[in-house]
């Protein structure tokens, strides 16, 4: 014989509630007509990590709608030692509709913190900090560090360039000498508590808020 289990409640707990829906279901009506719209998408319904605006819509249309309005500024980081803040980085800088993310050093890093963001934001690598370099000054664009050097200057204060790209050193070791030798400017992040220093992709998400209300939110004169 197999006996039934019985869930027995505890006096004082609270049953376990189910885990929220993700996403949405299938399409319900007449299916919108368009380009931009998936087939399976609509027929199965969409659980990826987007936006409402974009529920339904190809990978590919969401792509080139992003395309016709991404922010002029860039992100890079340093990856020498297989930094696992990159998937981060990039995750932001798709909330921040960066215009590209440039990973300096060794091609491989861990996507899992990107959360397939990185499906929708223009990731490039570079070899070397040369050729990283040689192609933002070939871009016209204002290489601007971010890292507690003696010579920085405080981000809270400091006009960021609308047309730049934001550099960020790995974990630990922080900017690389090379970097900070070839960057316009090298800013530090103003800190109260104990530490010397905070997360890489907390600094990266920082400094992309920065130039958002600089160059976003910022009121005429």
């Amino acid at each position: 014989m197999v006996k039934e289990s019985i869930e027995v409640a505890v006096p004082g707990t609270k049953p376990p509630e189910p885990a929220p829906a993700v996403g949405v279901g299938p399409w319900e009506g007449e299916w919108p007509e368009g380009g931009q719209w998936d087939e399976e998408l609509l027929a199965a319904g969409d659980t990826r990590n987007v936006v409402d605006a974009y529920r339904y819509w190809r990978h590919e249309a969401i792509v080139a709608d992003l395309d016709t309005r991404r922010h002029p500024f860039h992100v890079a980081i340093e990856n020498w030692q297989h930094d696992l803040n990159i998937g981060s980085v990039v995750r932001t800088a798709n909330a921040f509709l960066a215009k590209e993310v440039h990973i300096i050093g060794r091609r491989r890093w861990n996507r899992r913190g990107a959360m397939v963001t990185d499906r929708y934001q223009h990731v490039r690598h570079h070899s070397t900090v040369e050729e990283f370099v040689a192609w933002a000054q070939g871009e016209g664009l204002r290489i601007v560090g971010i890292d507690n050097f003696p010579d920085s200057v405080p981000l809270e204060t400091y006009e960021l360039p609308e047309r730049c790209v934001l550099v960020f050193g790995q974990e630990g070791p922080g900017l690389t000498e090379d970097i900070h030798a070839a960057a316009d400017a090298t800013l530090s992040i103003a800190q109260f508590g104990s530490t010397r220093s905070m997360n890489a992709s907390a600094a990266a998400a920082i400094a992309m808020h920065g130039w958002v209300r600089r160059h976003v939110f910022a009121q005429p004169v």
